[in-house]
């Protein structure tokens, strides 16, 4: 069968976990897609898709700053090394493997190749960044061009990402692919009250982790706390009153999720999607100077589907803020047979 590399960008586990559909899709239609990353999103999909094969890029080694935008700023040169090295990797894997017929990018820039379709995913158009937003989504579009083809995983009316997509004044040839998620809603009991989701990248998934260990604590009702830390071994540990997991894959956590009765998460736009497939309530914390996190928070509070909270402000009195929002839904669609026309 042909081979479709698919590279989804190492920033917790977002990107990774929303390409599970399409390499599934992929696999639905005789293709072999080759898992292609580095570190925990690598790790996740390896353990998710353990017979397919694999191949490790360079990292970007992306962390976060007190300042994250001027954390990023300061790492530009270490990432377009990265991105460079990445190239390479991937034009010997192709120079080597004949049966490539493409390559589908989440946000890895250097995932690409002049001898076989590339694809470019991501619900990022416009890259906010306050005062430089015009030159991050300048530049972001122009290596988006780079690409034969941009996969935009939302409504074509852009429901979830709202201005992120917005493709004014942009020439990028997109296609909306619809909402992605790794789940499907089924009914079942609800016996989980909270459930707490971890994502994210270090520091700040880990300080998130010790808030909302305080702050649950002692919590009258069921709690399960996914860390979302890919390690060797599952482990399981009641802390407090509160049941944590350091991590689930796709079937446990989806059968978690649809018996929680509230989430709470980062609003990233995985997490986002995924809840709004399994037709969930949650209360969002957004990563504190993380610009996207906190427009798409705003994004969900301001139609009416979910509240927000800053990590600093979040208590167990922000769980009662749910009842005056209609909750996160949409309808989920397969992916269409004809975005394979370009392999």
């Amino acid at each position: 069968m042909k081979k479709i590399i698919v590279a989804p960008l190492n920033w917790g586990l977002g990107h990774a976990s929303r390409c599970v559909p399409i390499i599934h899709f992929l696999i639905e239609n005789n293709y072999t897609p080759v898992l292609a990353s580095d570190g925990a999103a690598l790790k996740f999909l390896q353990k998710e898709f353990p017979e397919l094969p694999f191949l490790e890029l360079p990292s970007y080694d992306i962390s976060y700053q007190k300042n994250l935008k001027w954390g990023l700023f300061l790492k530009i040169p270490k990432i377009w090394k990265a991105v460079k090295q990445e190239e390479k990797v991937i034009a010997n894997y192709i120079e080597a493997n004949s049966d490539v017929a493409g390559l589908i990018s989440d946000n890895r820039f250097g995932v690409r190749s002049k001898k076989k379709p590339s694809i470019y995913m991501t619900h990022q158009i416009q890259v906010f960044a306050g005062a430089a937003t015009f030159l991050t989504s300048f530049f972001h579009q122009r290596i988006i061009k780079t690409f034969d083809e941009c996969w935009i995983p939302d409504t074509i009316h852009s429901d979830f990402s709202g201005n992120l997509s917005d493709l004014s004044n942009s020439d990028i040839k997109v296609k909306y692919i619809g909402v992605l998620s790794r789940f499907k809603a089924k009914s079942a009991e609800q016996i989980i009250d909270v459930l707490i989701l971890l994502s994210g990248i270090e520091p700040n998934r880990t300080d998130l982790e010790i808030k909302l260990k305080k702050v649950f604590k002692d919590y009258p009702g069921m709690v399960l706390m996914v860390l979302g830390r890919i390690e060797n071994q599952q482990t399981r540990v009641i802390e407090e009153g509160i049941e944590v997991v350091n991590f689930l894959l796709s079937e446990a956590l989806e059968e978690k999720l649809l018996s929680a009765k509230l989430v709470v998460c980062r609003s990233g736009y995985s997490s986002i999607m995924d809840l709004a497939v399994l037709q969930k309530k949650a209360v969002f914390i957004p990563t504190k100077n993380q610009s996207e996190q906190e427009y798409l928070a705003k994004l969900m509070m301001k139609t009416q589907r979910a509240p927000f909270q800053k990590e600093t402000d979040f208590s167990i009195k922000s769980l009662d803020l749910v009842v005056k929002y209609a909750g996160l839904k949409v309808e989920q669609k397969p992916l269409a047979n004809e975005l394979l026309r370009l392999f």
